[in-house]
This record gives C-alpha cells, sequence and structure tokens, in this order.
C-alpha cells in the first residue's frame, strides 16, 4: 500500500470511525459545552484544527529529537503539554486580535484547549502508532476535523432543538447527553471503514 492510500485511509478513520469523541471519548467537555451555536462551534473547531495539528508537529520533533535521545520518554506527558500550551496561547493571542467576537463567544473554553484530552491524546497517539513527522501531522489535521465534524454537527442539532417543542425534562444539558449518545451510535456504523 503507498503513502497516499495510507493517508486516504487515515482521513477516512480519523474523522468517521475513530472520531475523538465518538469513538475515544476525548474533547467532550468543549463539545457539550461550546456546541450552542454553529458559527462558535465551527471556531472553536478551526481552533482545535490549528492547535492539533502544530501540536502533532512540535511534539514529534521534541520527543524525536530531545525526549529519544536523552532518554527521557518518561517526561512525555508533561512535555507535550509544555508544547500545547504554547500553542494555545499563541491561538487565543490571534483571536483577540483578529476576531474579537470568536474570542469572547468562546470564552473559557479557548484557554481549555490546552487541557483538551483529544489534543493530548492525538499526540500521545503519534507516538504509539509510531507515526512519522507527515502522518503524525495528518493525523493531527484529521482527527481535528473529525472533531469539528462532531461539534458542529451538534450544534446544528442544538440550534433546531431551540425551536422544537420539547418536553421540558428534555430540554437543556440533558437533551444534549441524549443527542451525543445517538450521534456515537450514528458513527458506530462507520467502525467498519479503514479496516
Amino acid at each position: 500500500m503507498n503513502d497516499f492510500t495510507k493517508l486516504l485511509i487515515l482521513l477516512v478513520t480519523s474523522i468517521l470511525s475513530n472520531n475523538f469523541i465518538f469513538s475515544r471519548f476525548l474533547g467532550c467537555c468543549p463539545f457539550l459545552g461550546v456546541s450552542n451555536r454553529v458559527e462558535t462551534a465551527a471556531g472553536m473547531g478551526m481552533a482545535v484544527t490549528f492547535v492539533m495539528g502544530l501540536a502533532s508537529l512540535f511534539t514529534y520533533l521534541v520527543n524525536t529529537f530531545i525526549l529519544v535521545p536523552l532518554k527521557l520518554e518518561y517526561l512525555q506527558t508533561i512535555a507535550f503539554i509544555l508544547v500545547i500550551a504554547s500553542l494555545v496561547q499563541f491561538v487565543e493571542m490571534f483571536l483577540k486580535k483578529s476576531s474579537p467576537t470568536l474570542y469572547k463567544s468562546l470564552g473559557i473554553y479557548l484557554p481549555l484547549i490546552t487541557t483538551n484530552c483529544a489534543v493530548l491524546g492525538v499526540t500521545l497517539l503519534n507516538i504509539e502508532e509510531s507515526y512519522n513527522l507527515l502522518f503524525s501531522v495528518f493525523n493531527g489535521v484529521f482527527g481535528a476535523l473529525g472533531f469539528t465534524l462532531a461539534i458542529v454537527l451538534m450544534a446544528g442539532v442544538r440550534e433546531r432543538l431551540e425551536f422544537s417543542n420539547v418536553p421540558k425534562a428534555m430540554k437543556g444539558f440533558s437533551s444534549s447527553l441524549v443527542i451525543a449518545g445517538l450521534m456515537s451510535i450514528a458513527f458506530l456504523g462507520f467502525s467498519g471503514l479503514g479496516g
């Protein structure tokens, strides 16, 4: 199998069958917290995509050229969190200057990307799967696109529910959990893709 075919399989599996939210249950906090509006969810998805792609790049370099040669692999988690925190600070400063409304609508969830387990999860998964630099970056970007798809779909459903006649007991967070469960089951249908 050539690299292009492997990348295509990685794209499909990362977005659909190995979605970080629906199959790995990583990144559920921003998924449930920021999915009230499609615009906000899309903004969060773009920020997470940027951070996950760059985090995959930089953590690969840190691991390959610093931690492994110095036999400090046991510091991976700490080193990776520092890299991720630095990237999130950069994204936060960029959004504050370029899009103040998006920055304000993301609120507390923007700095929480630092502790988003999906971002840390992809960096550790890249090491576990022994991906090279190219596959690490693409795995980060594709995983983030799957995250973005999930959060935007959730936001679309939640926006529609605002104007629907829903029983009082099912309004708010309880309906979000039911929707997330149903979406997870729907994504389970893609589990056979990618071999």
